[in-house]
């Protein structure tokens, strides 16, 4: 797999507005509170790393689901790699380019075996058997999983199973792999072991990367953050003009990482800690000093 030069547009949204059938008691309801996705207008560059954050309800599963055609858009347009979803022509070359990952891994493991799993995909695409053998050793490879290639997925740990699902995405060569929530039913070193793989695809092979999730420490990672609320898009930018804004996402129901909140918490008190400070080490560096001098 080669590297991917950033900048190139490989997802655009165009005012595209998804909304779910009406419920009892929701008749009354304006268009724009019944839209789970409401005049979204965004381009996610090939190679760039994508967090999209916000409350449950604020819209981001549904624009994950509307990436690869799960979903269609009701009015708008999504292009992937410049392909309409709205083309049945092109709903396999779309799925092809966008890889999904969920947030349960059992949903998505299909075999017995894990080398078997991972070459689901690809045999489901036609590609040639040698082909598959190599595709499915360098996936396993990429997600540092190789020496369970035989393994039973079941026996596995939860990260460990989504590091699997994960290769099985890789195999079939997609552009982008969307991530809904894939740490949402992980323990912390489950999370650690899916997040930091999602960063080294992005970073040694060029991977777009679009990663939703609720977990704002993920997000610190990112190169851009994207804030929904209500179905539409409310902040973006990088992670540091985002979680700085920290009365904002208060605002919005939102946490911030817990560096950040504690900078905030302790420049309330008086202390004099930098406005940029956005990990334990920038803590550190702020408190140090500060400390010393007592």
């Amino acid at each position: 797999m080669t590297n991917s030069t950033k900048g190139a547009p490989l997802l655009r949204f165009e005012e595209v507005v998804y909304q779910y059938a009406r419920t009892p008691g929701e008749e009354d309801l304006q268009e724009n509170e019944r839209a789970a996705v409401d005049g979204v207008s965004l381009t996610i560059e090939e190679g760039s790393f994508v967090a999209i954050i916000g409350h449950n309800g604020s819209g981001k599963s549904t624009l994950a689901k509307l990436t690869n055609a799960m979903l269609l858009p009701q009015s708008g347009t999504v292009w992937v790699d410049g392909m309409s979803t709205a083309d049945p022509q092109h709903l396999w070359d779309i799925r092809q380019r966008a890889g999904m990952v969920f947030q349960n891994p059992d949903n998505q493991m299909v075999a017995t075996i894990v080398e078997e799993d991972v070459a689901f995909g690809p045999e489901n695409l036609g590609v040639p058997r040698e082909q598959i053998r190599q595709r499915v050793d360098e996936a396993l490879a990429m997600v540092g999983m190789s020496e369970f290639a035989t393994h039973s997925p079941h026996m596995l740990s939860g990260g460990q199973k989504q590091r699997i699902a994960i290769a099985g995405i890789i195999a079939m060569r997609p552009k982008i792999i969307v991530m809904d929530e894939p740490t949402a039913m992980l323990d912390p070193s489950g999370r650690a072991e899916v997040v930091a793989t999602a960063h080294r695809l992005n970073r040694e092979e060029g991977m777009t990367v679009l990663l939703i999730t609720h977990y704002m420490d993920e997000a610190v990672g990112a190169d851009r953050v994207i804030v929904m609320d209500k179905g539409r898009v409310v902040m973006d930018g990088t992670p540091r003009e985002t979680f700085l804004q920290v009365e904002k996402l208060h605002g919005l129901g939102l946490e911030v990482p817990p560096m950040v909140e504690l900078a905030f918490q302790l420049r309330e008190e008086g202390w004099p800690i930098p406005a940029d400070v956005m990990d334990t080490e920038g803590m550190v560096e702020a408190l140090w000093p500060l400390l010393s001098k007592n």
